[in-house]
């Protein structure tokens, strides 16, 4: 695993060994004004982080942030109580995780809304997609299904539609009358390798660092979602922690205008900032989602 300098002078020891527990600031007693955070190293992650950190420092906060650079020990150390945050996962893979892990993560408040779709270098719509062609899909499940379902709903496939689509797999398809060849690969990696395949499934974010012109090699991007919590970003902690001082904290600041106006500015908007979910109303929606 990788970490930023910024972090690395004082968590490396502990990273090394992926236990963290020797920064003890989760359980720190009363009066503790430190929250730590692990946060994915990525630009709509580690500059709100950034800007939050500057923000609390004003309120007499310190925000220590660990930059990293997978997606499996963040929900560890958070669960474990080494660390009192985490931002860097949608809560669909936050459900999916705990249910894989045995992991005890809660989501706080949201952050912003990842949208993604289908993508292609090689052709401008999906009904241009030939027979057999290779479509790249995230490798988890809890996004596995996401270009699945938008290929169904265009008629290219059928599933078995009593699936949830934080659910759905390659498993669930009921027909594939075009004989679609579906890669699975990192979700990390879903832009970077569109060169690859015929087309394939990322989020809007990825597909402009990149450096792709999104209205150039968009095929069709998800609808909008009724309930939105699954494939919003938020910050995870220990349930029973979304009241605590430290977690009303990190949403002041998260959810604020200056976090906002980042958002808005940050590839001309591709990503959309959101303050709908927050410690009062996230429970009863998280709840309904994981009985799902």
């Amino acid at each position: 695993m990788k970490t930023t300098k910024t972090a690395r002078a004082g968590v490396l020891s502990s990273l090394a060994v992926l236990t963290l527990s020797g920064c003890g600031l989760a359980s720190a007693g009363d009066g503790d004004r430190t929250i730590s955070i692990i946060v994915t190293e990525s630009a709509p992650y580690q500059e709100p982080t950034e800007i939050a950190k500057e923000m609390l420092a004003e309120e007499g906060w310190t925000l220590e942030p660990t930059y990293v650079t997978d997606i499996i020990q963040p929900n560890q150390v958070v669960s474990q109580g080494e660390y009192d945050a985490n931002y860097f996962q949608n809560a669909a893979y936050l459900r999916q995780f705990n249910q894989d892990n045995g992991t005890d993560v809660a989501p706080a408040f949201s952050v912003y809304y990842a949208p993604a779709g289908i993508f292609s270098l090689r052709y401008d719509s999906l009904e241009d997609l030939p027979e057999g062609a290779q479509i790249s899909l995230p490798v988890d499940t809890a996004n596995n299904g996401r270009g699945l379902k938008v290929l169904a709903d265009e008629g290219l496939l059928e599933v078995d539609e009593s699936v949830p689509v934080a659910q759905l797999s390659q498993e669930d398809i009921t027909d594939n009358p075009h004989n679609f060849e579906f890669i699975e690969i990192d979700q990390q990696s879903t832009a970077q390798t569109l060169s690859d395949v015929d087309a394939g499934f990322s989020f809007v974010r990825m597909v402009v660092e990149a450096d792709h012109d999104l209205d150039e090699v968009t095929l069709k991007l998800e609808p909008e979602l009724d309930d939105s919590l699954p494939y919003s970003i938020v910050v995870g902690v220990q349930p029973g922690d979304e009241e605590s001082e430290k977690t009303q904290a990190l949403q002041e600041v998260f959810q604020s205008e200056e976090v906002e106006e980042w958002f808005n500015e940050y590839l001309e908007g591709s990503v959309e900032f959101t303050d709908e979910y927050t410690t009062d109303n996230i429970s009863e929606s998280w709840t309904e989602f994981t009985a799902e």
